[in-house]
């Protein structure tokens, strides 16, 4: 049904036309994931909530968020096709966005979060492995951190406390889940239209540190005995715990502790996502340039702003905002270690799983474990435990990011060149 083909030049090609329908695909799925946390204080009015159950909402999504990633991202490989997993995970997401607003109660707005999370999880590694077969060599971590960040901060982070929390004022809370299904069905359409299933391949990643793709199996355990693969997966439980933890009890503290007028804490919740669109393209971009490994530390040490900005400048929102802005940068590591790392350390035809298991990990220890335990020490003492658990999360992160080999195709060359000139003197 595609009729899509490579460009002629300029601007218009497929690459970038790839790119766009799978960053806005993306972008409402992340929509569809933050929509519960944006709306929060209003869900709490007709469903009352504690802060461990506020918790499982995010982290249970992210434990089903963890299982598809890998499972249904490994399934993909396996079939060896990519499109026919997009459109469905697209539909089924707005169905549970939908079932979402029909909650009579507590277990089923859990239930429809879980579901989705299962069908989002895989839908990054399904896009990520698409893009490094249709990407230029020099745009690989570009169009990642676009496609990654870039829309689903535009879109996920900066749109839905924009757009939801007004209609859940004016209109109510389960009205705002319905109007948040439907971007989810006409990216389907779009992606039926004009995306086509990727050229198989077998070819090793231009510049990836591993060993040539041989032919041989790679399992679990094989990935996890690459160096890279398994400080990622170690990244990610303390990255993704600090940025769930982010959108599970930032509008609750603002709410309850700081008692924010809606309108106040929805602009101020949306410049995460003017701050994750920024990095989402400087990030990656920086990286093609001077390395993944220094961006990755300079980001996640970024992190750390945040918690600390809403802890003690509150006070002043522009000033609150100004400093959320700058934490929140810390976000653009996430393409690196989710996908362009892990896709540029081993074979690519096992890149979706290899990103998946990262993406995996993350959600299961750092979105589900890290995030469950903040809510519970929440309520056993108050909202201040989560934040000082994320100033903590991303400190690690920054620590793991110093033992990670680079990967990055302009540093490979130049240090093959450095080593080859040193034996032929």
């Amino acid at each position: 049904m595609t009729t899509t083909t490579r460009s002629r030049g300029g601007i218009f090609t497929y690459e970038n036309g790839l790119l766009l329908i799978l960053g806005i695909s993306f972008g409402f799925a992340f929509f569809d994931r933050n929509a519960a946390g944006a709306l929060i204080p209003f869900i709490d009015k007709d469903i009352p909530l504690t802060n461990t159950q506020i918790g499982l909402l995010s982290s249970l999504l992210s434990v089903m968020w963890a299982i598809g990633a890998y499972v249904i991202a490994r399934w993909s490989d396996a079939r060896g096709s990519r499109k026919p997993f997009l459109l469905s995970m697209l539909l089924i997401f707005s169905a549970c966005s939908v079932l979402g607003g029909f909650a009579p109660n507590y277990t089923v707005l859990l239930l429809s979060r879980m579901l989705m999370g299962l069908v989002e999880g895989p839908f990054l590694p399904v896009c990520l492995a698409i893009m490094t077969v249709e990407s230029s060599e020099h745009r690989r971590g570009v169009n990642a951190g676009v496609m990654q960040n870039f829309f689903a901060a535009i879109l996920g982070q900066t749109l839905a406390p924009l757009i939801l929390v007004p209609i859940a004022q004016v209109y109510g809370w389960r009205s705002a889940f319905f109007i948040a299904a439907i971007p989810g069905l006409l990216c389907a359409v779009a992606v039926w239209l004009w995306v086509r299933e990727p050229a198989k391949t077998a070819v090793a990643t231009p510049g990836a540190v591993a060993s040539a793709d041989d032919g041989r199996h790679m399992g679990l355990f094989d990935m996890l005995r690459v160096r890279n693969i398994w400080l990622c997966c170690l990244i990610a439980i303390f990255a993704v715990g600090w940025f769930v933890m982010g959108w599970a009890f930032y509008a609750a503290y603002f709410a309850n502790v700081v008692k924010m007028p809606p309108e106040t804490m929805g602009r101020v919740m949306s410049v995460l996502g003017l701050a994750s669109a920024v990095c989402g393209f400087g990030a990656p971009w920086l990286s093609d340039r001077i390395g993944r490994k220094p961006v990755m530390i300079l980001f996640t040490f970024a992190g750390v702003l945040t918690p600390l900005a809403v802890l003690y400048m509150h006070d002043t929102p522009a000033v609150l905002s100004v400093f959320m802005f700058l934490g929140w940068l810390g976000s653009g590591a996430f393409p690196l270690f989710m996908g362009v790392i892990p896709g540029e350390s081993i074979p690519r035809r096992y890149s979706a799983t290899a990103m998946g298991l990262v993406v995996g990990v993350g959600e299961v220890l750092g979105g589900f474990v890290i995030v469950t335990l903040a809510g519970k020490l929440a309520d056993m003492s108050s909202l201040v435990t989560p934040m000082l658990i994320q100033i903590g999360c991303m400190l690690i992160a920054g620590v793991l990011c110093l033992f990670l080999v680079e990967t990055a195709p302009v540093k490979v060359r130049a240090v093959a060149a450095q080593t080859a000139a040193a034996k032929a003197a």
